[in-house]
């Protein structure tokens, strides 16, 4: 899994972990924040939430255009330094006032533009880095280990989220509303880190950056014909308007969801169930699982024997936390946001050996075939929601003693309904997440790179301006409806990418 990596990958791919840390830092707050701070209904949160994830995967596009014209690495240190502003201006407490929605509203524009100018530029700096023959084989397996890394920082984010605005409150004697911007300021701090390992580790990808002078570009583009250019984009942009409708079900985790955990799952839990809320219990197993798989994949015994004596402490040490619960934990909807992560983390090696071991067979699914395979497992996901939801009341809110709108917790759902929704929504992600970056950065045009990997973020914007559906929805049709809406899109989408697959897989000959 590990071998034949360029060591730029791992620089690169730690520089997103601290980027990614603040950002879903921010997100899992960020939908609940919006109804206790500014007294919004849910359709009107959902809004404001799918406008902010829109403009974060839109700008992209303006990134890599950018990019193609003054490198690479230029916009992803601006995009650093604008995405700071942004944060810092988002963490301070003003209110909940028009001024205060104001100055929220200028933060979100700005942490959307730096992203735009970091996100897509520093996944294209990834691609590159496989343009040496040396390690073109290892794209797909490259690509994965960068979006795990992405997701050992969005593992941790809900945690530090309800920890510092606990810390805050408790400590500090602030108010709920204002410990929210406690929670944002992390963001700041995550993304000194950020540039930190950027800059100390930038020798091992410096070569990627671009900004070179044009007629240096120009001979290291590879010039295809007018029709091999013109069947390439098409095939992108084929692929471009299915993931829409898989980001507009898959980002319902950061809204209705959220609702879903807050006001229909129950807010305790015990036993063995419970320590799947300690966030360090996941990294145990995370830890377990990689230990495993070296036990396996090691080549000398001393390795193997090491591995072994790491899972059989993990295992150790999980049994001695669980023989040592006592009472019920306490359960905050933000933190139902982790078992994506943890999933994606823990799942990787699994997903690599499996079509590692297809591969060598010469029965590896082609990149967007896997894509299709996902869109079929996140119509699954929103089946079990659906199936789950039948019987339960509709979402209901009441207006306090200040006059604000809350949402008023209505059932007690099993947590696991939730646990074990993002298992398969996690499957689905890894089928067509890491996949679909991967086949952009195979099948795009060189001269176009930056564009069509922003083009990928475009479709990915779209699909995040539809996420407000959800808000919409919530409290107008009963819940399992819901979750039906999200089934359909995704099954009518993979149907369509079946119908194109020979035309997407004729361009990656």
């Amino acid at each position: 899994m590990f071998e034949n990596q360029p060591k730029g990958l791992y620089a690169l791919a730690l520089a997103n972990t601290g980027e990614r840390f603040g950002y879903y830092t921010m997100i899992a707050v960020f939908s609940l924040f919006l109804r206790a701070n500014y007294g919004l209904s849910a359709s009107w949160a959902g809004e404001i939430y799918s406008d902010f994830l829109m403009l974060v995967y839109f700008l992209p596009i303006v990134g890599g255009w950018l990019a193609d014209r003054f490198g690479f690495g230029r916009m992803v240190t601006t995009g650093i330094l604008v995405m700071f502003a942004g944060y810092l201006l988002l963490s301070v407490p003003l209110g909940g006032d028009t001024l205060a929605l104001v100055v929220m509203l200028a933060a979100l524009v700005l942490i959307g533009l730096g992203t735009g100018l970091f996100k897509g530029n520093l996944q294209v700096m990834v691609g590159d880095l496989y343009n040496d023959s040396r390690y073109a084989a290892q794209r797909d397996t490259g690509f994965s280990i960068f979006y795990m890394a992405i997701n050992i920082g969005a593992l941790f984010a809900p945690t530090a989220a309800i920890k510092i605005m606990e810390w805050a409150q408790t400590s500090l004697g602030v108010s709920e509303n204002d410990s929210y911007h406690f929670a944002f300021a992390v963001a700041c701090v995550s993304l000194i880190l950020s540039i930190g390992i950027y800059y100390a580790f930038r020798k091992t990808f410096r070569h990627v950056e671009g900004g070179t002078k044009k007629e240096e570009q120009k001979s290291e583009v590879v010039e295809l014909s007018k029709e091999e250019t013109k069947k390439r984009i098409v095939a992108l942009c084929l692929v471009f308007g299915v993931v829409i409708f898989f980001w507009m079900a898959f980002h319902q985790n950061g809204l209705s969801l959220t609702y879903f955990a807050d006001e229909f799952t129950a807010q305790s839990s015990t036993g063995l169930e419970s320590m799947a809320f300690d966030v360090w219990n996941l990294v145990l197993i995370i830890v377990g699982v990689y230990a495993g798989f070296s036990i396996f994949q090691s080549k000398t015994g001393k390795g193997k024997g090491i591995s072994a004596v790491i899972l059989a402490g993990v295992l150790g040490l999980l049994v001695w936390k669980y023989y040592r619960l006592t009472g019920e934990v306490s359960i905050s909807a933000p933190i139902f946001q982790q078992f994506n992560p943890f999933y994606v983390v823990a799942l990787t090696p699994v997903s690599l050996a499996i079509f590692g071991a297809l591969a060598k067979k010469g029965k590896e699914p082609s990149a967007p075939r896997k894509i299709a395979y996902g869109m079929l497992v996140a119509a699954l996901a929103y089946c079990f929601m659906s199936v789950g939801s039948i019987g339960l009341p509709m979402p209901s809110t009441e207006i306090n003693e200040a006059g604000e709108t809350v949402a008023l917790h209505v059932a007690d759902v099993s947590p696991q309904l939730l646990i074990y929704t993002y298992l398969i929504l996690t499957f689905a992600e890894l089928l067509l997440s890491p996949m679909g970056i991967s086949f952009v950065s195979k099948v795009a045009p060189p001269k176009y790179k930056g564009l069509m990997m922003g083009g990928w973020f475009v479709a990915t914007a779209i699909g995040n301006k539809l996420v407000g559906v959800g808000g919409y929805l919530w409290g107008n049709i009963p819940v399992w409806a819901v979750w039906c809406v999200f089934l359909g899109v995704c099954l009518v989408a993979a149907i369509f990418m079946f119908a194109i697959m020979r035309k997407l897989e004729d361009a990656t000959k």
